[in-house]
């Protein structure tokens, strides 16, 4: 059966927004989503985090704010190809089995605003610190929400963005409280609890993901796995050449990173001789590297471009989407004969800790690391006190925590404070508090 009508409108209700406050009724409810969201100062902050090198370590590479651009074409792309592909997805026979490219791409563009300055590192840093002291949680995809549902401000509404039902669905790819004890992902209880009630009334499956928030998630795995070896490969991170692939240290250091991470269960390396398949992923990439270098007469940027190309080409065609019988709902992810491509899910992970060893492990970003982490320490010292810290807040932030103290700690209002900045911005607060500096405290900003 289709949905009805007000099945169709549980889509596109909003939480807060009943009225559409300060809000045209001439645009679709998605393109309101996407302006309020391009229009926020969280996604332009996002030019100025790290994806993988520091944001300002030069015009070429990737910050988070290009990455999330790129997520969401290629997500838009494959939602479009998958909505003339399957016939499930023109029966709209339940909310979150639906796939609206307009949803997918915002939910894209969305996807990294949690992210802190620093990147992953501090991202851990801060969930350290929290944890350390106050037994609190921190998370990028959990701070995502504290954005989304309530940082945020727009005209009319002090409940964050107000975005659609489908977006923050669609961004949920960990649909869980993050504060039950043993959850690494998920959400803030705070926002779960209208998280929660979006679920319930969609008749979401406990524990699965919309079709919208599968797709998006894997649409950042392949942008991961072939966007951060371009750029580390244009740094001169990642040398073309058998030395380093042929590197038996790189075939343990990357079999070490697949066997610590606690999301490749799913992927039964177990099953495999993993030694043998991590050699021929990285021999078959190097070779086609040789091949296209051949091809683009010897030329290194146009060869870059058309590897990254033809790897996402290879990736995006291969999404489809299956049964799940272990949860009784649908599966987005690669298909070959009918059946979930276990060995190209296998490829692209192996393709992303390749990424891994060679550039965040690499001791020039290690020391940039270790350097971030000792700003994000230290500026957390500057403010975690209340009677201290909220005389060097700005006032703004202050005057939020008087109006919702009853809801949240102020530990909780410096990770916001804090995980808000950019990069930057992060280093000019450290410099005012800790360098040795001259002049007018006016000429700073």
């Amino acid at each position: 059966m289709t949905l009805h009508k007000g099945q169709t409108n549980l889509r596109k209700m909003r939480l807060f927004d009943t009225e559409n406050i300060h809000s045209g009724e001439d645009r679709d409810e998605y393109e309101k989503d996407y302006a309020r969201l391009i229009q926020s100062p969280s996604f332009r902050r996002l030019q100025g985090k790290s994806q993988v090198f520091g944001a300002g370590s030069g015009d070429y590479y990737r910050t988070r704010l290009t990455h999330s651009i790129e997520v969401s074409q290629i997500a838009r792309e494959v939602a479009r190809r998958l909505g003339k592909q399957y016939e499930l997805l023109s029966r709209r026979e339940h909310p979150g089995l639906m796939l609206d490219p307009e949803v997918v791409e915002v939910a894209a563009l969305a996807h990294d605003l949690g992210h802190p300055p620093f990147g992953h590192k501090g991202e851990e840093v801060l969930n350290d610190l929290l944890m350390e002291e106050f037994g609190l949680k921190y998370e990028g995809n959990a701070q995502n929400y504290r954005i989304l549902m309530f940082l945020e401000k727009r005209a009319g509404s002090d409940s964050g963005l107000d975005l659609s039902a489908s977006v923050l669905l669609g961004i949920n790819k960990y649909p869980y409280n993050l504060d039950e004890p043993g959850r690494l992902k998920g959400v803030y209880h705070m926002e779960w609890e209208g998280i929660r009630y979006l679920r319930d009334l969609w008749g979401m499956p406990e524990g699965c993901a919309t079709l919208e928030a599968q797709l998006m998630d894997l649409c950042d795995d392949i942008a991961y796995s072939t966007h951060d070896l371009e750029d580390g490969i244009r740094a001169g991170k990642i040398p073309m050449s058998r030395t380093l692939f042929e590197d038996e240290r790189i075939v343990a250091a990357l079999i070490q990173e697949i066997k610590d991470d606690p999301g490749n269960h799913s992927m039964n390396w177990e099953q495999i001789d993993l030694p043998s398949m991590v050699r021929t992923v990285l021999s078959g990439y190097l070779e086609q590297w040789e091949q296209i270098y051949v091809d683009c007469g010897g030329e290194p940027s146009r060869a870059r471009r058309e590897m990254k190309a033809r790897w996402v080409r290879k990736f995006a065609n291969q999404v489809g989407i299956i049964d799940d019988p272990a949860k009784g709902w649908k599966k987005v992810t690669f298909i070959r004969d009918g059946a979930q491509d276990i060995e190209l899910l296998r490829t692209m992970e192996i393709l992303k800790k390749l990424a891994w060893v060679t550039l965040i492990k690499d001791f020039r970003v290690q020391r940039l690391h270790k350097r971030s982490e000792v700003m994000i320490r230290r500026l957390w010292g500057s403010f975690k006190e209340y009677e201290t810290g909220k005389l060097i807040i700005p006032p703004d932030w202050h005057e939020s925590f008087e109006q919702h103290k009853g809801r949240w700690q102020w530990e909780r209002l410096v990770a916001d404070y804090l995980s808000g900045m950019t990069d930057a911005y992060a280093e000019k607060v450290y410099a005012e508090f800790f360098a040795s500096r001259s002049g007018s405290i006016y000429e700073r900003d």
